[in-house]
């Protein structure tokens, strides 16, 4: 659970670091909004992913089962400014499959962490390995950084792409091809 208190007390003293009056009408409710919205863009460091793979089903095949398109919000951890974009995620079953919700669920509770895009591509193919033992998993993400975009370099539009291969997908750079097929 996180202290509401102390993010109160947070925004304020931000609010007043730099200049802002925090009793003044338009700001006077902004650290209890702050707390409030903090629950929700940060819950997931309170959420275990694997509840999520944890309800699986048998299949009798091995082909590569993809999900594309999978909107995220993210927080970098640097700067703590948004970073978002599309999740792809691409695995090779070896007897079980996992609801499709439930791919675009674990992408959810590790980008609802303060987060940099790398650990999060490798975290959620780190969890899909883990939970489904798949014979082949491969994340992408393509993400747009506001710490890029709004201050320092100030380019919007730019993406940041990162990919992430566990088992066959290391083997076999024509899964590789098909799964970049399937995305594009």
């Amino acid at each position: 659970m996180m202290d509401q208190e102390k993010i109160k007390r947070g925004i304020r003293l931000i609010l007043e670091g730099i200049g802002e009056d925090p009793t003044r009408e338009g700001l006077k409710e902004t650290p209890e909004r702050i707390a409030r919205m903090y629950e929700e863009i940060y819950g997931g460091l309170v959420k275990e992913p694997s509840v999520h793979l944890s309800k699986t089903f048998y299949v009798d095949h091995d082909e590569m089962v993809v999900e594309k398109d999978i909107t995220f919000y993210s927080t970098c951890e640097h700067h703590l400014l948004p970073f978002y974009g599309k999740a792809h995620i691409a695995y090779i079953p070896a007897g079980k499959v996992a609801g499709l919700s439930k791919l675009a669920r674990t992408v959810e509770v590790y980008a609802r962490r303060p987060q940099i895009q790398e650990r999060l591509t490798g975290q959620i193919a780190d969890a899909l390995t883990e939970h489904l033992k798949p014979r082949g998993v491969m994340v992408m993400l393509e993400a747009e950084h506001m710490c890029m975009t709004m201050r320092g370099i100030k380019k919007p539009g730019s993406q940041t792409v990162t990919i992430a291969k566990r088992g066959r997908f290391l083997e076999e750079p024509g899964l590789v091809q098909e799964f970049y097929q399937m995305v594009r």
